[in-house]
């Protein structure tokens, strides 16, 4: 009897060593999957954030005044902007016929991106826009010293220091450069070598299969037309409640102040979208 309950204890005890071994390697495995759990989802966490920690928010230009279609592409898909929206670096504004928004920066420079445009916004450093198509118009602000920004097209590049100029992008061949205030440099962006520098009152086309023109022309009839068709904007942005604040047209109220700023010029009135940018006469 001794001997059998003997056997009994050392098979309990034998049982109960196997039940504590199953139980100590239970608690390892459930100890391993919540250390990978947290691993794992601390991983998503890191992936879903990254993209907001990407964005400089004092990077972006926000959205200060807006009429008609104006949108971002974000993931192949257009997403409307309103006043006060921010657009981060490299997303590209499009507008439609009726579109019109002006952008503003930290430090205070303005762009505004007209009718049937598609920009892209600081899509590399040091460039502010790239003008696919369309219309825009710069205000660069020097108030804190140099302010080194470039506008580009598929034709020309436009380097700028502080300044007010107009860019028309007219296709994928011909660019129209206009200053009303400072300088601004301009080169071919395919054959490089001879560049121009633009002051108030001129104006050049750059085409894409022709070197850089020698001369810059100096008549007015094309940036009257330019500055008109921009008032029309103006105007109709003043009528419409909503829009945001609209800019009086001219170019004087930042960027290179005091320096000429040519023809003032007039347009039209109403709500009704303007004219296109006028077609500029070929350079010599």
């Amino acid at each position: 009897m001794c001997n059998a309950g003997l056997v009994l204890d050392l098979r309990r005890l034998a049982s109960d060593a196997r039940f504590r071994t199953r139980v100590s390697r239970t608690e390892i495995m459930l100890r391993r999957l919540k250390h990978l759990w947290t691993a794992r989802t601390l991983l998503l966490a890191a992936v879903s954030l990254a993209p907001l920690a990407a964005q400089d928010f004092g990077a972006a230009a926000k959205v200060v005044t807006l009429s008609g279609r104006v949108s971002v592409l974000r993931d192949g898909n257009e997403w409307a902007l309103t006043v006060g929206s921010p657009v981060q670096p490299k997303q590209i504004v499009i507008t439609g016929p009726d579109g019109y928004a002006q952008f503003q920066l930290s430090d205070g420079s303005t762009f505004e991106v007209f009718q049937n445009s598609k920009a892209v916004f600081r899509s590399t450093p040091g460039d502010l826009l790239d003008v696919f198509i369309g219309w825009v118009k710069v205000q660069i602000q020097h108030r804190n010293g140099p302010n080194p920004n470039r506008v580009t097209t598929q034709t020309a590049v436009i380097s700028v220091r502080g300044t007010v100029f107009d860019v028309v992008a007219e296709d994928e061949d011909t660019t129209f450069v206009s200053v009303d205030e400072g300088v601004v440099n301009v080169r071919h962006a395919r054959f490089g070598g001879s560049e121009r520098d633009l002051h108030a009152g001129e104006w050049v086309r750059v085409f894409k299969d022709q070197p850089l023109a020698r001369l810059v022309d100096k008549g007015n009839a094309a940036r009257v037309a330019l500055r008109a068709a921009a008032q029309a904007v103006y105007d109709g942005l003043a009528r419409r409640p909503g829009s945001g604040s609209a800019p009086t047209g001219g170019g004087t109220s930042q960027g290179d102040k005091g320096k000429g700023t040519g023809d003032s010029g007039s347009g039209g009135t109403g709500n009704a979208p303007p004219p296109p940018p006028p077609q500029a006469p070929p350079g010599p």
